[in-house]
């Protein structure tokens, strides 16, 4: 997956969509990142009684299984390669449009079905807890007769648990034809969102803890982060909800009456992350609110010490102006006869104390210490 906690959602100014402008429409050109060095080409054939599963040189070596009555995944790791990608679409029968949406990593999550196949664009996330960063890349799926074909942009994926239970013939996914794997793939993908939204939800505990503890400038750069990563999710599962919608709607014979009621389950999944996505954006909305009111009522704090402290001075103040005005006693008995006291230094300092002690007292009785 492809690290990145600020360019996720971003357009690098090498891989912009702009590079397609004034061509025409099904035009095969790559846009997006170059996350692999060669395009690795895996093909995993099964049945109930039959497994096999390798790696291919050659693409032409992955046509032979287009024809045979097993179920087939295909899986393609890199889109750099054009004309690679554009030859096994051909050869499946792939509409130039399809060809072109596979190629640019910057679709949104959508559905096309035709007449002998249906492709889906899926954003494929997973949560990298030791950097707390969310890793992406696009997954292009198409279904067909006995084939699945996804397109990835780079090696490594999520789908490991799910050729191991291919090949362990655990669960039903053995029984099943191509469109419970197509479903399988896209459910793996799903509940991996779950998985990002724990870590995600860890996150938003830990800030919640520093804003309530001690608030610092650092913490609005992480709630923008967090705020940056729901929206980010937000964009990838609200079009996947219509995406599952109308999957499980549409009347397609290359999805069977028994493989529906797991697509059904998809959508609900699908809900469940979007009531989970928003809720914590509306967390998170309320994070900077909580931030701006920890700051102020840290201010107030330490504006109520300094007051305080300001208060048991005053009087202290007035004390020592009043015998640093230093009149002479000699011509006037109206001044000051402390000033000729032989413990006058004493009595001031000690009625100092005395009122500042006594207002210390009165001010916790009153608990604003």
């Amino acid at each position: 997956m492809a690290n990145h906690r600020v360019k996720k959602g971003t357009l690098k100014t090498s891989d912009k969509v702009s590079k397609k402008a004034g061509l025409p429409p099904g035009t095969p050109v790559h846009v997006g990142e170059r996350k692999t060095e060669r395009v690795r080409i895996t093909v995993l054939d099964y049945d109930e009684a039959h497994y096999e599963f390798r790696e291919v040189t050659q693409v032409e070596e992955c046509f032979q299984y287009s024809d045979k009555p097993s179920t087939t995944w295909i899986n393609i790791d890199g889109l750099h390669e054009v004309a690679l990608i554009e030859q096994i679409g051909t050869h499946f029968g792939l509409h130039p449009l399809i060809i072109e949406d596979i190629l640019n990593t910057r679709q949104r999550p959508k559905m096309d079905i035709f007449a002998d196949y249906i492709f889906i664009v899926l954003k494929m996330h997973s949560y990298n807890a030791e950097e707390r960063q969310i890793d992406t890349e696009q997954v292009s799926l198409v279904l067909g007769k006995n084939f699945v074909l996804s397109f990835q942009e780079r090696e490594g994926d999520i789908f490991e648990p799910l050729r191991s239970r291919i090949g362990n013939s655990k669960g039903k996914v053995r029984k099943a034809g191509a469109d419970y794997l197509f479903h399988s793939i896209i459910d793996s993908v799903i509940d991996n969102y779950f998985k990002v939204l724990e870590g995600i939800g860890e996150e938003i505990e830990d800030v919640e803890d520093s804003l309530i503890e001690n608030p610092l400038p650092a913490t609005v750069q992480k709630i923008h982060n967090l705020k940056r990563e729901s929206l980010f999710l937000r964009k990838s599962v609200w079009p996947l909800r219509e995406v599952i919608g109308n999957l499980e709607r549409e009347e397609s014979p290359l999805i069977k009456k028994a493989t529906r009621i797991y697509i059904r389950d998809l959508y609900d999944h699908t809900i469940q992350v979007i009531d989970t996505v928003e809720t914590y954006r509306d967390i998170i909305s309320g994070m900077l609110d909580i931030y701006l009111s920890s700051v102020s009522n840290r201010m107030n704090e330490i504006m109520k010490v300094l007051t305080i402290y300001a208060v048991i001075f005053i009087p202290l103040t007035f004390i020592a102006g009043i015998y640093g005005m230093n009149f002479n006693t000699q011509n006037s008995p109206f001044n000051m006869p402390e000033l000729n006291w032989y413990f006058g230094y004493p009595f001031a300092l000690s009625l100092m104390a005395v009122i500042g002690i006594a207002m210390l007292i009165y001010f916790r009785r009153k608990k604003w210490l």
